[in-house]
């Protein structure tokens, strides 16, 4: 995983899928059978995982074995059978309405919480890459973010709307002194003059979502910029591109929850087809 630059964050958590199952055996690595491996998915689905986390298990006990096959030239059928994967469900990507925008919007009034959540609703950010934004990575006089090493260790070019821009150049002008080259820093306690974490980040608005009492995640946001464009006629290439996706499927399930935009394409199309049947 690591020739093939895996970020650190998957390599862990693939051996640490990788150990439970391994703890949980009683018998040799290479004497594992098809009915082990479906004992072994009992057991997760006992104690309540959800299926998609199964299904990160069995891709890594199956990727291990997989390495064993072809690295180690170990002369064995793989146990882990594509058709065990459990079948996930589908839902829609969350976002918020208008009207709660403003009114997750008017309950940040710190210059700093406002400019990292504006960055999502607004640039599309993912919040770990809000977390890991610098300095050097931000063109004010463009207007544009270059997200560096982003999800799946690509690069992309976001851009800052008008209010994003002014809620970021805000921000800069009260940030601190630091030697921290990232863009947002922890404000009070210990770490103050540190980068704030992710999960700083997701705190911020758990609190931001209790007052505003709505039932929202840094995500949602990033859903709600897609969302957004899409009924504003932005293509939908354009809005892959801005998210960073690798698969345009991935983008257009957001067609599913564009209802603004089907219903007036449904309109314009049925006048005229009225026009031509008249």
């Amino acid at each position: 995983m690591k020739r093939k630059n895996f970020s650190t964050h998957t390599v862990k958590n693939y051996l640490s899928c990788l150990k439970h199952f391994v703890i949980w055996l009683d018998v040799p690595i290479e004497q594992v059978t098809n009915q082990k491996v479906l004992d072994y998915i009992d057991l997760l689905i006992d104690k309540r995982l959800k299926p998609k986390t199964i299904n990160c298990q069995l891709d890594s006990i199956r990727g291990f074995y997989e390495y064993l096959r072809d690295e180690e030239r170990l002369k064995m059928d793989n146990p882990v059978k594509r058709g065990y994967a459990l079948k996930l469900s589908q839902p829609l990507p969350k976002h918020l309405r208008d009207e709660e925008v403003g009114k997750l919007l008017a309950e940040i009034t710190g210059a700093r919480d406002r400019a990292m959540f504006m960055l999502m609703l607004r640039s599309g950010l993912r919040v770990e890459e809000v977390c890991n934004l610098s300095l050097a990575a931000l063109d004010l006089r463009r207007r544009r973010v270059y997200v560096l090493n982003g999800k799946g260790a690509k690069d992309r070019v976001a851009y800052m709307s008008r209010d994003c821009y002014e809620a970021t150049v805000m921000y800069l002008r009260l940030r601190p002194a630091s030697k921290a080259r990232k863009v947002f820093l922890v404000e009070r306690g210990l770490y103050r003059g540190k980068p704030i974490s992710v999960r700083g980040i997701q705190k911020r608005m758990e609190y931001y979502a209790k007052t505003a009492g709505l039932k929202v995640s840094c995500h949602h946001l990033r859903h709600t910029m897609a969302t957004q464009m899409l009924n504003a006629d932005a293509d939908l290439v354009t809005i892959q591109d801005l998210l960073g996706h690798s698969r345009i499927k991935t983008t257009q399930r957001y067609s599913k929850v564009s209802n603004l935009k089907v219903e007036r394409d449904y309109h314009r199309a049925m006048e005229k087809v009225m026009e031509r049947t008249a």
